[in-house]
């Protein structure tokens, strides 16, 4: 799914007033209709009371035409007009008028009846052309609606949220109902606060304005999966499914290699080898008897090795920083030709000595967590600074970045991929190393980097939405990631299949 910036947002908006011959009004008007639809599916209760407070520009105009909708269907509602909160449109005066004619009453002073009971809160103050500074009166309001303690629920975009800058007060939303179109903004680590829940509802904008408008951002639902995911022929066999080699481990930490190494091998590759030191070949060979072993070094990695030809090779995980391993790394990187997923020390190896960035094969995926993203861009000042810099990283050194995060971005030059799917159960040791094996394992199916990152970063995910409801968000385990991998992929196919 495409994410639009604010200037084709608004081309999309005229775009299909113009080519479905209606109106501004009527496009408002449809838009409110899905919202209230949202609203009654959700809130059948005829008991709850929804508490609206509207904005005078179009979100303003939103808010007003759905609470009118909600009176008029015999929901409780209390409607307040916040004054400061920007200034009419024309779309804006034709929904209060109305409100006028259908003789809601409303609120515009500066006392807000915030009542007790079901309450749901609606913030229509401002929308997506949110650019200044908020009034005093505004933030107020806006302070008030965080300590409510309803259901607070955005219409398009939480009031006060920037939607090309870093944001620093906004409405606290439990739920937005953005239209059409995802919004870059929502995904941003620093704007976490503002939103826990983002529902999509179709306007109908016009379809081929929104396939021929080109975007650097997408956002991965199972749609885009669908495009990228190949199902196993019913020829395959081992030796056409690929051979991944995990290299890493090193004393205290072979259970990072091992982890890496058999989700490779669940992502769908035929053969895994891991490579590791002597300490930790007799674990592999115990606890994941699937995997072929190369070893090197008593307690760590000296040199870097070996005869097989893999198709792809996963780098880092538990591999530590000695000196030794630094060196064996810097010469296996000087020869490297195949794909190659690095996470972990590697990476913070590789931030050590930025040189021997020269030296990856193209299109090699680097997959670092905050901290080691820092390391190897530097400083950022902001969220959107940072993906500049990730997009210009990537660009230079001709790499993909999995940016892992709460919203995982995967960045191949200018092109970005926000994933959609996984939890808070995730944030736990050792599903780090499970990703780098997951994606090792696809690129040594053929898929090719950018694909390979998108459909790893999904699957790891969804196998924490699938879990998460047999085990909780606490007691869910990178090994979770790798026993529900199974569940994923059916779901996958069951989706392929439906489309």
């Amino acid at each position: 799914m495409k994410i639009f910036d604010t200037i084709n947002i608004r081309e999309a908006d005229k775009i299909t007033i113009t080519n479905q011959s209606i109106t501004s009004i009527q496009l408002m008007e449809r838009a409110a209709f899905e919202v209230f639809l949202w609203l009654k599916k959700h809130f059948a209760d005829k008991e709850t009371t929804f508490h609206v407070f509207c904005g005078r520009g179009n979100n303003g105009g939103d808010g007003l035409v759905v609470a009118r909708l909600l009176k008029e269907d015999g929901y409780p509602l209390i409607l307040d007009i916040i004054e400061d909160a920007g200034r009419p449109t024309p779309e804006y005066e034709v929904a209060l008028k109305h409100i006028e004619e259908n003789n809601i009453a409303y609120n515009t002073g500066e006392v807000y009846d915030f009542k007790r009971g079901k309450l749901v809160y609606i913030d229509a103050l401002f929308g997506i052309g949110m650019n200044r500074d908020l009034p005093e009166s505004v933030v107020t309001v806006i302070d008030r609606i965080n300590r409510c303690q309803g259901t607070i629920i955005s219409i398009d975009v939480p009031s006060g949220m920037y939607m090309d800058k870093p944001t620093e007060f906004a409405v606290q939303s439990d739920i937005v109902l953005t239209f059409m179109f995802p919004k870059l903004a929502f995904y941003m680590a620093g704007n976490s606060d503002y939103i826990n829940r983002v529902e999509i509802l179709n306007i109908g904008i016009d379809k081929q304005f929104i396939h021929d408008t080109p975007s650097y951002y997408e956002f991965i639902d199972s749609h885009q999966i669908e495009k990228r995911y190949r199902p196993i022929k019913p020829h395959a066999h081992k030796g056409t499914q690929g051979h991944a080699l995990i290299i890493g481990g090193s004393y205290g930490k072979i259970g990072a290699v091992c982890l890496s190494a058999k989700a490779a091998l669940k992502s769908g590759c035929g053969l895994v080898t891991a490579y590791l030191p002597k300490c930790g070949y007799e674990i592999i060979q115990s606890s994941f008897p699937e995997a072929m072993a190369l070893t090197d070094g008593d307690e760590h990695i000296t040199k870097i090795g070996f005869e097989l030809q893999p198709k792809a090779v996963g780098l880092g995980p538990g591999i530590g920083q000695h000196p030794e391993t630094q060196q064996a790394i810097h010469d296996f990187l000087k020869l490297a030709t195949v794909p190659m997923v690095i996470d972990a020390d590697a990476l913070n190896i590789l931030s050590y000595n930025k040189e021997w960035l020269e030296h990856l094969p193209e299109n090699s995926i680097l997959t670092p967590h905050p901290k080691e993203l820092e390391r190897l861009l530097g400083k950022w000042d902001n969220d959107f600074d940072k993906l500049e810099k990730a997009k210009a990283f990537s660009t230079q050194y001709k790499l993909v970045i999995v940016a892992k995060d709460a919203h995982t971005f995967i960045v191949n030059g200018n092109s970005v991929y926000i994933n959609s799917t996984g939890n808070a159960a995730l944030a736990t040791g050792g599903t780090g190393d499970v990703l780098t094996g997951i994606i090792t394992g696809l690129l040594a199916q053929g898929y090719v980097a950018a694909d390979a990152a998108v459909l790893g970063v999904y699957l790891h995910g969804l196998t924490a939405d699938i879990a998460v409801t047999e085990t909780g968000h606490q007691a869910f385990t990178a090994s979770d990631v790798i026993n529900y991998l199974g569940k994923a992929y059916l779901k996958i196919e069951a989706e392929c299949r439906q489309k």
